[in-house]
């Protein structure tokens, strides 16, 4: 004990009752909950199976469970470590017999849920992304506890995804699966329908201590609250500062209203950071102080002082990333190691002419998240068909994947043969002259477009042809917003620009698929590499030098954030990517973003602003 601070000695000799520890960035709360474990075994004589110590990933829970047992000499091995879905799925396979057959796999689910979306018919190009929406909104419904007969839905027509949901739901209970939601809900609904079960469990774990509080969602703390009644020997750690995963049901609401809850709890703040320099502790609480719903905190660095935070404006992406390149290349040529720099991105897109930079450069980095390849997305296919047709493909399957997008009222069965006949078209149509009027208009506009470079052949595609009309009609159909699917379009006209010829940019795209599957197995081999994460990924994660680059309006924050409270939500994800610098924090911007112009991010006014 004689190592830690008053205010982590304070924490992990806590003994009976509810208490709330605030954790900041570098503050030592793995050492303050595995302290206090140790010290309720050693100095309090508590049984170690009656301790439960809950962690959100697999990960967390297997280190915390090697730092404790370092530690300790009693028998530790008998304390209970493990996250959320572990424990509730312990519960419900003592109470229900189910075993590792009765869990959903990922591949059944995604499966369940592709024949629930073509029962119901829909008209999709982007079925994985639609799959992917509608999985997390079922995982919402679920954690929320949210009736489906009131709710609204996001990811499409309320009544279409209530059809899915229940085909969803039904289709698990026949075949006796559950998924990862039904977990929770399924504890729950014992826990509260079972008080003899209930009552076993909570004389089993008379103690329980849950890391990173601030990513619980409701349905979690309520069970949480079940077991640890009546004794209330519940010890939370968390930064609410540090709430960043509200799509998931997570809100920093739960751990602010804690004490609400739990009126004689104790709380203690863990004001040290000892990860970060003075500099960058003083620049993240000045912006993360402009949230109104947070816990008020002096955070103070252990450390001491360093550099200055350096932030830039550069007139396009191009200039920022050749700074970023030049700047590891030359903390790399003093000897320093790549892997102590970090790139923190917004979303997981945004990384994609960084990655065509660090390739060119032989600079060798790794992808925390999938990195989607453009040329993969279904409107980058389109566009690509659109070249091809212009170059002189007489493919069916091309014209069938074009002809209507935009609209053009051709049927397929019109194209019979494996190659097009555009005269045979035509006469399929003698009784329809608007129709041939339209066909007689693509082949003027391929003819056009086999002339032009590939810049030139994207603008005419969008706004010649109309295929960004097709787009807004389309994203309207998908209760999408227009923006998202035309940034696809600014972003490979982007690529497109350096290219003259179509020959060359295709050539250019094939190195680099090739490029990131020679990177993604290298870096499986290579630990010496400069990381690019996206902010949500970073979390827990330092580095001696961090780059956010595009600290811009509609980036962070993110151009789907309107309220208040998603704005505060922007600000605590800002707020973690700066915290993951230990001494040098670059914040760069871009006064144009995809040949529009781009305003400076609020948070880097808020970080530029004179003390007061």
């Amino acid at each position: 004990m004689n190592q830690l601070s008053n205010a982590q000695r304070r924490a992990a000799t806590h003994v009976d009752g509810p208490m709330l520890v605030l954790a900041g960035p570098g503050s030592g709360k793995t050492t303050v909950i595995t302290r206090r474990t140790r010290y309720l075994i050693e100095d309090c004589h508590v049984k170690p199976s009656q301790i439960l110590v809950i962690t959100f990933t697999k990960a967390a829970a297997k280190e915390m469970r090697e730092r404790f047992l370092r530690q300790t000499k009693s028998d530790g091995m008998k304390v209970s470590f493990g996250t959320f879905h572990a424990v509730f799925f312990q519960i419900l396979k003592l109470a229900y017999g189910y075993g590792a057959e009765n869990i959903l796999r990922e591949e059944q689910k995604y499966q369940f849920l592709r024949d629930s979306v073509r029962k119901a018919k829909l008209e999709l190009e982007d079925e994985g992304e639609f799959l992917s929406d509608v999985a997390a909104e079922i995982s919402r419904v679920k954690n929320e506890r949210s009736d489906l007969n009131t709710y609204h839905a996001s990811s499409c027509g309320t009544a279409i995804f209530k059809g899915i949901y229940q085909d969803y739901d039904s289709r698990l209970r026949r075949s006796n699966l559950i998924d990862f939601d039904d977990m929770l809900v399924y504890c729950y609904e014992l826990l509260r329908e079972r008080p003899d079960i209930l009552g076993a469990w909570q004389r089993k774990y008379r103690y329980i201590l849950v890391d990173e509080f601030q990513d619980i969602n409701q349905l979690q703390y309520d069970i949480v609250r079940l077991l640890a009644a009546p004794e209330d020997n519940l010890f939370i750690v968390g930064d609410d500062d540090q709430s960043i995963y509200r799509f998931r049901g997570a809100k920093p609401q739960i751990m602010l209203n804690f004490e609400r809850d739990y009126p004689r709890a104790q709380r203690v703040v863990l004001d040290a950071n000892f990860r970060s320099t003075a500099e960058i502790v003083k620049g993240a609480g000045k912006v993360i102080g402009h949230n109104k719903e947070r816990f008020p905190k002096e955070i103070y660095a252990a450390r001491g002082s360093g550099f200055e935070i350096i932030t830039h404006e550069f007139s396009e992406q191009e200039e920022e990333n050749a700074c970023i390149v030049d700047k590891i290349r030359t903390y790399a040529a003093k000897g320093g190691a790549y892997s102590d720099i970090a790139v923190l991105f917004r979303t997981n897109t945004q990384p994609r002419l960084l990655v065509e930079e660090l390739m060119s450069a032989g600079i060798p980095f790794r992808m925390r998240d999938r990195l989607p390849n453009l040329y993969d997305h279904w409107i980058v296919k389109d566009i690509f068909t659109y070249i091809r047709l212009a170059l002189g493909s007489r493919k069916r399957s091309d014209l069938l994947q074009i002809m209507n997008r935009p609209k053009r009222y051709i049927g397929r069965e019109c194209l019979e043969e494996e190659e097009i006949s555009w005269e045979a078209l035509l006469c399929c149509y003698e009784d329809k002259s608007w129709v041939m009027e339209r066909i007689e208009k693509l082949q003027s506009d391929l003819k056009m477009i086999g002339r032009l470079s590939p810049f030139g052949a994207l603008h005419y595609i969008r706004n010649i042809v109309g295929y960004e009309e097709y787009l807004k009609e389309y994203a309207e159909y998908r209760n999408r917003k227009p923006e998202d699917l035309l940034e696809v379009l600014d972003e490979l006209q982007a690529l497109a620009k350096g290219f003259s010829t179509f020959g060359e940019w295709f050539a250019h795209i094939e190195n680099y698929k090739k490029e990131l599957e020679r990177q993604a197995k290298a870096q499986e081999r290579e630990s010496n590499s400069v990381s690019l994460a996206t902010m949500h990924s970073s979390k827990g994660l330092e580095y001696r030098i961090v780059f956010i680059p595009d600290a811009n309006e509609k980036v962070t924050p993110h151009k789907r954030a309107f309220l208040d409270e998603d704005i505060e939500e922007e600000r605590r994800l800002f707020y973690v990517a700066m915290t993951r610098a230990k001494e040098l924090l670059y914040i760069f911007s871009v006064r144009k973003l995809y040949n529009r112009r781009a305003e400076r991010s609020r948070f880097l006014e808020e970080l530029m602003e004179e003390d007061s």
